[in-house]
Parts: structure tokens; sequence; C-alpha cells
């Protein structure tokens, strides 16, 4: 994977804009407001549960190996990084790719990622 194609969370984009703020002091406006949207995003504020970067990695690689989401990285990641308790927060996901899946599939997705979230 090239470093284009890498995928981060929400988490991780907050840990490297804090972590460039502390060596410089001083971030543009541009990597404030990132920084800002990224503290949101990764804080219970969004979703009701805060993300950890660790527990991104280790979903987004259940959900590539699935038949469906195996060709589909971007689409896992973003699985990962949402991380939908809902069959509908799936098929939303999904729409983009116009990808054919039956609810069972949609099922396993929910089932893997309540697992590595913790609530299950």
């Amino acid at each position: 994977m090239s470093e284009e194609d890498k995928f981060v969370d929400f988490a991780t984009v907050r840990d490297m804009l804090e972590s460039a703020q502390d060596r410089r002091g001083d971030l543009t406006y541009e990597q404030v407001a990132a920084l800002q949207h990224a503290q949101w995003a990764a804080s219970d504020n969004r979703n009701g549960y805060k993300t950890n970067p660790e527990v991104f990695e280790t979903l987004k690689a259940a959900l590539c190996e699935m038949d469906k989401l195996a060709q589909y990285p971007d689409l896992a990641a973003k699985i990962a990084e949402l991380i939908p308790m809902y069959p509908d927060d799936v098929k939303t996901v999904l729409v983009s790719k116009r990808i054919a899946i039956d609810d069972s599939e949609i099922n396993q997705i929910l089932d893997i990622v309540r697992q590595h979230v913790g609530f299950e």
C-alpha cells in the first residue's frame, strides 16, 4: 500500500496534529481547523463513544478479510471509522460503490464492528 493509499482515523489525525502543535508551538489556520474537527470526531460527542487508532486498524483489517470488502479497502476504512450500529448505516457507506450485498452480509459486518468496539 502506497503512502497515498494509507487510511487513518480521526484519532490518529488528532494525535498527529497535537504532536505537531507540541513540537512547533503553532499550527496554521487550516491545521487548527482540522485539529478541532478531529478532536470532535474522535470524541464521544460524535457517536457516543471515543474512537481509538488501534481499534480502527484491527477493525479495518477484519473487514478487509470479508469477500465483499476485500477489494474495497477504502470502504472498509470508512466503516471502521464510522462504527455503524444499524444496517442502514452500512448500506449508506456501500451505496457509493453500488455493491450488491444481502442482509446476512450486512449483519456480519455489524457483528464484526460490535466485536471490535466491545459492544457484544
